[in-house]
Formats: structure tokens, C-alpha cells, sequence
């Protein structure tokens, strides 16, 4: 049961915040998207396969599954204010070592080559080491930003501040196709890895100066505070974290819940952030520019997909659910949305934009879902192990893109040389149309009913 507090004079400070995560999540989105736009033009300088991209990608995505477990337990180790500047630092640096993959890729090469490991070009080679680096620093992002925002948000606004701060990654991937072509035509593809990657060392002073937890913080007023915390049963020490092993929380049906929630949907993200560009060029012949407005319409949809479903539990959490039980129930509708994508190759023939807006409907299906399953942990788990699970569940996801990427370029090759790619489009299309409630259904069968962890 909610505290009743005049929400009008509490103060707003808690959405500051959710503003500096906001733009953190954008500048995440931009840097890992540059690659996925420059693919038609690097595939063609470095003569790639979409097995090439595939690999290329799959490290990343990977390299973030692994790097996300880690980075979870950073940032409950170290805290949010830290643990998230750091990986700021690591991700842009990752970001914008890009420009120089050829260099890198001369150099890994020959140490591959003294490991007696031939047969990756230079190009790919450098792609790699750039993208893991990325993927290390990048993997911070979820763990930092859900932690923050349990630390800043009562339960019943969390859902709402997540969707909002997540509609940085399609403000992020609407931002990079009217950014980056344009760098990459004007001044070369490297300066578009520069110019992009160094834009978090900006961020990071405002995270540095306005960002600190609830109880240090001066800007926070009295009743805003009581806000924050009113259905938290005791005052969290910031300057004691408490450590809760893996293997404790993996004995919990609640972190399996979140894992194959993650694990069977997120795949379906990944796929459109990666792969996107290459559908609009291989089935609408839509290059360079062409593309921008398509994909700046789809990403501008899931924006309003990721607020709206952040919103959605509250609706069920007014008439009387707990914030678990209301957010599933909003969860089981946002997985029914997807669906419309199944006739996107049917219809693909009368205009391209058909495929296009059944498309961005189950995107913006996804960041619906995404600000729910993220809260999920926030409403099962105490503070102190929230980015340990998010990190869990985020190594999960990304182990669930990683294969999705890999066994997506070798699926799309494989039709490509049949002469049908299109049949390799809509397997992949089915797939993420009913993963959704697959999902669902399995978090509902370990999870029935709301039942917080006791650690």
C-alpha cells in the first residue's frame, strides 16, 4: 500500500535524473547503431559477407552479455554515480577506436597469427576489438540506469522513469540515420566513429556535477525524499552495499523469470537495431539516405511504444494490483502486439512502408516490454542486488541477440545464394512475432503471483 503524499508539492528533482539517463541512453544507442549504418559501405570497401557482419556483431553482442554480469556487480560494488562513469569512459573509447580498425587489425592479425588462427580478414579482425571494447563499456548502461532509477523512483513511478529514460535508444537510433550518413559523406566513415564516440565525455561532466544518491543529495528536498522512499521498508546505507553472491540469486525463481524473459525477447531488438538496414537495402534496394526517413519513422514510433508502456502499469497498479501483478498483466498485452508483424512478407509488395510500420509496431511493442521486465526486478529485489540481477538477465539477453545475430547472416546467405533472401526474412520475422508471449508465459509459470525476494 502507497503512502499518500501530495505529489504537487514534493518537488521534481527525482526527473532530473531521469533526464541525465535519458541522454546517457541516447548517446548508448548512437554509438553501437554508427556500424549498422556504414554495413552497405563497409561491406563493400572490405568486400563482407553477412557472415562477416554477423561474426562482427555476435562479438558485440556477446561481449555485452558476458561484460553485463560483471558490470552489474560493479555497479552495485562501486555505485551508481561511479560504476556508470566509468563505463561512460570505456564505451566511448570503444566507440571511437572504430576509425582506426585497420590499424587494430593489422596488429591482432599477426598475433592471431603467432596463435596459429588464420582465415579473418584485417577489417574484421579490427571491427572485433573494437566492438568488444564497446560491448565491455556499453554492458553498464541497463545495470547503472535501472539501479538509479530504483534509487530516485517510489515503485509505482519506476516503470514510467524507465520507459522514459529507455526512449534514449530509439531517440539514439532516429538520431544516428540523419547523423551519420551525412558524416560519413562529408568528412569519411572514421570521422563519423570519432565525432559520434566522443560525445559521452560531454555527458559525463553534467553526471558528474548532478548526479548522487537520495540521501547525499543536496538538490533532493525533504518531501521529494519521503516520496522516493515511501514504499521502502528500511532506509538503504550507501556507503555499506550489501554483496549478494550469483549463486544465491540464481536460486531464485524470480532472477530465472527475468533471465528467460530477456534471454527469448531481446533477440528480437538486437535483430532490428543490426539488421534493419541491410532488409530495407536488400528487399527495397533503399541505400545511403534513402534510408534515413524509414528508419527515423520506425524508431520515432518505439519512442512512443517505450513511454506509453511505462505508463501502462500504472493504470492496473491504480485499481488495486501490486506493482508486480499489475505490470505482468500489462506485460501479457504488450506481448500480444508483435503479432502484426507476421504478414509483413506478404504485404511488402504494395509499398515498402507497409513493412515499415508493422515493423516499428512490434519495436515499439519491444521497449514497451522493456521498461516492464527491467521493473520487474525492482519490484522483486532489494536495492542492493538490483544490478546484479539486471546483469544476469542482461547477459542472458545478449547471449539470446548474439545467436540471433550469428544464425540470422548465415540464414540470410544461405537464401541469398537460393535467390529467395525473402524466406530467410520471414523466418526470422515469425520467430520475433511470437516471442513475446512465449516469454510471458514462462515468467508467469516461475513467477504466478508477486512475491518479493527476502535476502
Amino acid at each position: 500500500m502507497y503512502k499518500t503524499i501530495r505529489i504537487s508539492k514534493v518537488g521534481n528533482y527525482r526527473w532530473t535524473i531521469c533526464a541525465l539517463l535519458f541522454f546517457g541512453t541516447t548517446i548508448n544507442y548512437l554509438d553501437r547503431q554508427v556500424l549498422s549504418l556504414l554495413h552497405s559501405d563497409l561491406e563493400k570497401e572490405f568486400g563482407w559477407t553477412n557472415a562477416d557482419y554477423g561474426t562482427i556483431t555476435a562479438v558485440f553482442q556477446l561481449t555485452y552479455a558476458f561484460f553485463m554480469l560483471i558490470a552489474g556487480r560493479m555497479v552495485d560494488k562501486l555505485g551508481t554515480k561511479k560504476g556508470y562513469a566509468i563505463a561512460l569512459v570505456i564505451w566511448s573509447a570503444g566507440a571511437m577506436i572504430h576509425a582506426y580498425a585497420i590499424e587494430i587489425g593489422t596488429v591482432s592479425a599477426k598475433i592471431l597469427g603467432v596463435l596459429g588462427i588464420t582465415g579473418i580478414s584485417v577489417s574484421v579482425s579490427g571491427f572485433i576489438v573494437a566492438r568488444l571494447v564497446l560491448g565491455m563499456g556499453e554492458s553498464a548502461n541497463f545495470p547503472a540506469a535501472i539501479k538509479a532509477t530504483a534509487e530516485y523512483f517510489p515503485k509505482k513511478e519506476r516503470s514510467l522513469a524507465t520507459g522514459i529514460f529507455n526512449s534514449g535508444s530509439n531517440i539514439g537510433a532516429i538520431l544516428a540515420p540523419l547523423t551519420v550518413p551525412w558524416l560519413a559523406y562529408h568528412l569519411g566513415w572514421q570521422s563519423a566513429f570519432l565525432i559520434i564516440g566522443s560525445m559521452g565525455f560531454i555527458w559525463l561532466i553534467f553526471w558528474l556535477v548532478y548526479y548522487d544518491k537520495p540521501l547525499s543529495q543536496k538538490r533532493l528536498s525533504a518531501p521529494e525524499l519521503e516520496y522516493i522512499i515511501q514504499d521502502t521498508d528500511v532506509i538503504y546505507e550507501e556507503a555499506a552495499p550489501v554483496k549478494v553472491s550469483w549463486l544465491i540469486l540464481l536460486s531464485y525463481r524470480q532472477t530465472w523469470a527475468f533471465i528467460l524473459g530477456k534471454f527469448f525477447t531481446d533477440g528480437v531488438w538486437w535483430f532490428l537495431l543490426f539488421w534493419l538496414p541491410s532488409y530495407l537495402t536488400a528487399q527495397f534496394a533503399l541505400k545511403g539516405t534513402a534510408v534515413t526517413l524509414p528508419l527515423a519513422v520506425l524508431y520515432s514510433m518505439t519512442m512512443v511504444g517505450s513511454i506509453s508502456g511505462g505508463w501502462f502499469p500504472i493504470y492496473f497498479i491504480n485499481k488495486g494490483y501490486s506493482s508486480y501483478d499489475g505490470r505482468m498483466k500489462a506485460m501479457f498485452i504488450i506481448a500480444l502486439i508483435p503479432l502484426v508483424m507476421l504478414p509483413t512478407p506478404l504485404l511488402g509488395h504494395i509499398t515498402f512502408w507497409i513493412p515499415v510500420i508493422l515493423i516499428g509496431t512490434c519495436a515499439s511493442a519491444h521497449q514497451a516490454w522493456s521498461a516492464n521486465i527491467f521493473s520487474t526486478v525492482s519490484d522483486m529485489f532489494p536495492k542492493a542486488a538490483i544490478a546484479s540481477v539486471i546483469g544476469i538477465g542482461g547477459m542472458a539477453g545478449g547471449i539470446g541477440g548474439a545467436l540471433t545475430s550469428y544464425f540470422a547472416g548465415r540464414l540470410f546467405d544461405h537464401y541469398k545464394a537460393a535467390g529467395h533472401i525473402s524466406t530467410g526474412y520471414t523466418i526470422v520475422f515469425t520467430i520475433c512475432a511470437f516471442s513475446y508471449l512465449f516469454a510471458w508465459c514462462i515468467m508467469k509459470l516461475l513467477v504466478p503471483k508477486s512475491k518479493a525476494v527476502v535476502l
